[in-house]
């Protein structure tokens, strides 16, 4: 899931690239200027999903849900890795 720091990102990109005011694309989400302006320049500590979600909708954009990737190998993948690293070597 991005983190709100990137959410605010895209949204700014996005109402740029629609050339949508942030006074215009909060009075459509139902939001102040304010809120719209700290999201989008990473100031918001924590914005409701509900919130989120009407400025998303908005500017036709949506979150997705997606099961996590871990960032890094475990142990054990890495060590599989070097097995089959190891059974290469000797077939080649």
């Amino acid at each position: 899931m991005p983190e709100l720091t990137s959410i605010g990102r895209s949204v700014a990109s996005r109402r740029k690239k629609l050339k949508i005011s942030q006074s215009a694309l909060a009075q459509a989400a139902g939001i102040s200027r304010a809120t719209l302006g700290a999201l989008e320049n990473g100031r918001s500590g924590e914005l409701g999903f509900s919130k989120v979600a009407k400025i998303l909708g908005a500017l036709g954009l949506e979150l997705k849900v997606s099961e996590a990737q871990p960032q890094r190998p475990t142990l054990d993948e890495l060590l599989e890795e070097d097995r089959d690293d190891k059974d290469l070597d000797r077939r080649g």
